[in-house]
């Protein structure tokens, strides 16, 4: 199986990813789901929730129809939340940068170790307009594999946040958008 294979579908309208989106979370998130942050019927408010929010989009990945991976971001105001939830203080205009908020990321695991969660990453911000992505990582997952493996991909950690009572305490991550403004 190579990453060539997977074909890969961008979402803007939450309808007709939904239930798949949510299949595939299921999946990824087997292990967690006994955690109240996990649970699915969680995550599918929090979908439900992030789909309404501004610049909402969605990319899938699909093997012979089925789907395999996914990532869904959101364009962050000035004034998002996502901003005011950070544990440190942020410089001066750090917000005003337009910005990208990788909400999820997501690959069924005989999918993992190939690429494709890089693919479609990469492909869910190749058409995006701002200039940097965001995201947030828990530095206990994979024993800090995953935050590494995102800071192959140019991402640095620039702050903390805990979104939730009952989440764990997040490493914040950004990269501008396209690597050659690297």
């Amino acid at each position: 199986m190579s990453t060539g294979d997977i074909e890969l579908r961008r979402f803007n309208d939450l309808a007709p990813a939904r239930q798949a989106l949510i299949d595939v979370y299921a999946d990824v998130r087997a292990p967690l789901l006994h955690l109240p942050n996990y649970r699915v019927e969680v995550f599918a408010e929090r979908l439900d929730r992030h789909a309404h929010e501004a610049g909402w989009e969605a990319v899938l990945g699909y093997d012979n129809g089925e789907a395999v991976g996914y990532a869904y971001a959101n364009t962050l105001s000035a004034d998002d939340r996502w901003w005011s939830r950070m544990i440190e203080p942020l410089p001066e205009g750090y917000t005003a940068v337009p910005t990208m908020a990788v909400k999820e990321i997501g690959v069924r695991t005989p999918w993992r170790g190939i690429g494709v969660a890089r693919r479609i990453h990469d492909e869910l911000l190749a058409w995006r307009s701002e200039e940097r992505a965001t995201l947030l990582v828990n530095p206990l997952a994979g024993d800090g594999k995953v935050e590494r493996l995102y800071a192959t991909w140019g991402y640095t950690v620039f702050n903390s946040q805990q979104p939730s009572p009952e989440s764990p305490k997040l490493v914040a991550m950004i990269r501008p958008r396209t690597l050659q403004a690297l």
